[in-house]
């Protein structure tokens, strides 16, 4: 024991002339057949041993699972996990983004805590209430942050002060550095026994602030990578944004669809942007059909499988409604909080045709062989988004004026391109109102969205010479803002005639035109 302490002696001085400590020296202490146990001064307080850490089995875990997300909706797809195992995470913090045949969405975190176990991983499949992953209390992460102890009991701590140990174990046992003092070989022995566990839970430290400097570093200098969904930054590469110029406003600044969409309006109020044409990133590549592509894949086969379609159009004059916004528009856009465009004035005669043919506004339930009449109208308005084409729905109508109807076209079609609307939205629709001339076309053909049995569809308004008759019953050539309306029906229900007449029922309302007193003139 004499030798051991004068070589450690020796090192302390070494040490205490260079600041740099040199490899540490093993020292093998002479065997013996039972630790010996110092006399302890009656001064000397007794140090307890450090009572157990908890289990980690012993946190408490709350599952994280898919609820329903609305009445239609069985199951989602993982498109992405926010957080990593091991992150901390905050209560109602977003967790993992879901996408579903209706909406994309994130779930927040039902507890606080770390996320200790992802059991879903991205693109796959789970069905409503089942587990995604689970929540540990935030004790759960200490196991993992710490070292593991020596497999003899720890060592208590060491004043700096010549204090006998109370036990020499007869081991190997690394040295270590001590202050200048002289000190009992007893209590280098204890102080190297405690060093192993000082020096790795110092190296853990250290790496993991490394770890967290590089990933602040690496976020810091490629924002993509950490903000930015696959979705999103799709969407981004298709408009030619550039993400680093783009503020997030979702949690810890990450950059969403509805950020990358603003940026759009933004550049296209700047500069005229040319029509976006994805021909040239598509040639040549083969890729699977996203989930929403695929379910409007098989619905709209299903629609022409299940029913007999055809399509009856007719010509409308809507002048005078043309007349009417634009002595409006400037007012109404002031009160409402709403464009007055065209659609608005299409849907409030659609509503008002379908009190009168209570058959177009029904459903057919073939496995019952039943038909419901529907008493209200909700209205579906078709909306085209960088996902696909969603219908969300506005409920009851017919209870709104053409103020009520633009807000509710305007907010509902707003937020589905930005994957805020709720699946309930999008569900218990009775009728479909699509409107294709927004992109320029004249009319089409459109599929019923089951078990509907009718869809309307508005084509562009254009202007053009007409032939028109005046009361006189003369007949001249003007130039007349003209529409095409093409009605989609199921054969099954809704005859040809009844088509037509509902038809013609929109046709006199629109060209009669009488709204002025919803439009406040």
């Amino acid at each position: 024991a004499v030798e051991v302490a004068a070589v450690e002696v020796a090192a302390v001085e070494v040490a205490a002339v260079e600041p740099v400590v040199a490899e540490p020296v093993s020292v093998i202490a002479e065997p013996v057949a039972e630790p010996v146990a110092a006399s302890t001064p009656p001064s000397m307080p007794q140090f307890a041993t450090p009572a157990a850490a908890p289990a980690a089995g012993a946190a408490s875990r709350t599952p994280v699972v898919l609820p329903a997300l609305g009445e239609s909706v069985t199951e989602g797809t993982v498109t992405r996990w926010l957080k990593a195992v091991g992150d901390v995470v905050a209560l109602d913090e977003p967790l993992v983004e879901i996408s579903t045949d209706k909406v994309d969405t994130e779930l927040p975190s039902p507890a606080a805590g770390v996320l200790l176990e992802i059991t879903i991983e991205a693109d796959s499949v789970v069905a409503v209430g089942g587990q995604l992953g689970v929540i540990g209390g935030a004790d759960s992460a200490a196991p993992a942050a710490s070292a593991p102890a020596p497999a003899s009991p720890p060592a208590a701590a060491v004043p700096a002060e010549v204090v006998p140990a109370e036990v020499v174990p007869a081991e190997v046992v690394p040295a270590v550095v001590v202050p200048a003092v002289a000190v009992p070989a007893a209590v280098v022995a204890v102080a190297a026994q405690a060093a192993p566990a000082v020096s790795t839970a110092t190296a853990t430290a250290t790496a993991t602030a490394t770890a967290t400097a590089t990933a602040t570093a690496t976020a810091d200098s490629d924002p993509d990578d950490s903000y930015v969904t696959p979705l999103v930054r799709k969407l981004a590469a298709d408009n030619h944004i550039d993400l680093a110029r783009v503020t997030g406003t979702g949690v810890g600044g990450r950059i969403r669809k509805s950020d990358v969409l603003d940026a759009v309006e933004a550049a296209k109020q700047a500069t005229p942007v040319a029509p976006r044409s994805d021909s040239a990133e598509l040639r040549g590549r083969t890729e699977k059909l996203s989930r929403l592509r695929r379910v409007i894949a098989d619905r709209m086969v299903e629609s022409l499988q299940v029913s007999a379609q055809l399509t009856t159009v007719v010509e409308v004059d809507v002048t005078r409604i043309a007349q009417l916004r634009a002595a409006a528009k400037s007012g109404f856009e002031a009160k409402e909080g709403a464009k007055l465009s065209f659609l608005p004035f299409f849907a409030k005669a659609t509503i008002e045709a379908l009190v009168a043919f209570p058959q177009v506004n029904a459903s057919i339930d073939t496995a019952e062989g039943t038909v419901t009449y529907h008493e209200a109208c909700h209205l579906g308005i078709a909306v085209d988004t960088e996902r696909g084409l969603l219908v969300p729905v506005i409920h009851n109508a017919g209870a709104l004026s053409i103020g009520g109807l633009a807000r509710g076209i305007a907010d509902l079609a707003g937020r589905t391109r930005t994957g805020k609307v709720s699946p309930d939205e999008l569900s218990g629709g009775t009728f479909t109102l699509t409107n294709t001339g927004s992109r320029g076309a004249l009319f089409d053909t459109p599929i019923i969205n089951q078990p509907q049995v009718a869809i309307l569809g508005t084509g562009a308004v254009v202007k053009r010479p007409v032939v028109v008759t005046d009361d006189n019953g003369l007949d001249s050539i003007a130039v007349r803002s003209m529409v095409y309306l093409a009605l989609t029906y199921d054969h099954r229900l809704v005859d040809g005639a009844d088509a037509a007449r509902f038809l013609v029922t929109i046709k006199d309302r629109l060209e009669g035109a009488a709204f002025e007193t919803e439009l406040g003139l």
